[in-house]
């Protein structure tokens, strides 16, 4: 797999795909897009919407964070261990995240997100198997 992409690649991509994760959430949170397909439904009301929201706020900031950490791009050379980990963490989130999305009530979350997590699944998958020695900077 380490042939097929390149770190700076999967990298790059997770950042941008996260990114736009993350307004996503925003742009819900804002009433700017609708709400009814994330959640499985779960969302009843507008305290619900602006709880379950910035929860998914958090963990895409946190994501972003982690992988840029292990990319190289923030704090170049530290907290690797850190680093390794939460890249681990965030692989497993998306294992377990696909197989909500595809037990999820609505069809709109089954069929555009199952696919999506299963993607970062891999690129997680792809950055995580990066040798230590190889994630302090990534050339540019």
């Amino acid at each position: 797999m380490k042939n097929f992409i390149s770190l700076k690649m999967t990298s790059n991509l997770l950042l941008v795909i996260n990114g736009f994760m993350l307004l996503l959430h925003i742009l819900i949170l804002l009433k700017i897009v609708p709400y009814d397909f994330i959640w499985g439904g779960q969302i009843n009301n507008t305290a619900d919407l602006y709880r379950l929201e910035s929860i998914s706020i958090l963990i895409q900031c946190g994501f972003i964070f982690i992988i840029s950490l292990r990319a190289g791009y923030i704090f170049p050379g530290k907290l690797k261990k850190t680093a390794n980990v939460g890249v681990w963490i965030i692989f497993i989130f998306m294992i377990l995240n696909t197989i909500v999305n595809i037990t999820s009530s609505s069809g709109i979350e089954s069929l555009v997100m199952t696919p999506l997590t299963i993607i970062l699944a891999i690129l997680t998958f792809r950055l995580a198997l990066e040798k230590e020695g190889h994630n302090t900077t990534i050339s540019h």
